[in-house]
């Protein structure tokens, strides 16, 4: 499973590629606006800037349009930015139709704000290089995030799509692990929940043995 970090936080980015765990990244205007970029021309630098950090891997551009020729317009726009640029639509009928606009044209695109194995299955046949199912959001509902998660991946397999699953709004790292156990291509999270993959009191433990020992040799 690819890890992308789902930030437009520069040093963020740059932690998780220092790390070595790196695969891509996600963005949104929501986060872009959270760490102070506004303004499509300032919008535009930071992608180019996340690119160059993230070194060949896929970055999810998002874009504001509502309507066929607005996304398109946009998507373009945001795709002759860099070639890591996938441009990242919302599953609507306009967002479905603009999806096999830029498949057709070689374009990729993270077909996001999908909810339903049904949405899935309209974005894979449109061509969507990442369908974008939210977790969390489902989770928030008392519905079941990762069921879905696990639905889309098996209807994929059976049917002979190539559209990778990137589980998206994961808000801990026990989501992380299920997604992983549900066949997720990719998980996009915080770094926070990647982190946490490290945390095992039994490696704390072993740590402070290894460091107890080594004093009494020095």
């Amino acid at each position: 499973m690819k890890f992308f970090i789902d930030t437009a936080d520069l040093e963020q980015i740059q932690e998780a590629q220092d790390m070595g765990i790196l695969d891509g990244v996600t963005t949104n205007p929501s986060l872009m606006a959270k760490v102070g970029v506004k303004g499509q021309d300032a919008i535009n630098e930071h992608y180019k800037k996340i690119c160059d950090i993230v070194k060949g891997g896929d970055v999810s551009a998002e874009v504001f349009a509502t309507d066929f020729e607005g996304m398109v317009k946009e998507g373009t726009a945001l795709a002759a930015l860099n070639k890591q640029i996938v441009v990242k639509l919302p599953c609507t009928k306009a967002g479905i139709k603009a999806v096999k606009y830029f498949h057709d044209k070689g374009i990729k695109t993270n077909c996001t704000l999908v909810f339903s194995v049904g949405q899935a299955l309209l974005a894979a046949k449109a061509g969507a290089t990442y369908v974008s199912p939210f977790v969390g959001r489902l989770d928030d509902i008392s519905s079941d995030g990762v069921a879905l998660v696990a639905h889309i991946v098996e209807v994929y397999r059976e049917y002979g799509y190539t559209t990778q699953v990137l589980a998206a709004s994961i808000r801990h790292t026990q989501h992380i692990i299920e997604c992983l156990d549900a066949g997720a291509d990719v998980a996009t999270c915080p770094l926070k929940a990647i982190e946490g993959l490290l945390n095992h009191p039994l490696t704390d433990k072993g740590l402070e043995t290894f460091i107890a020992d080594s004093k009494k040799m020095i």
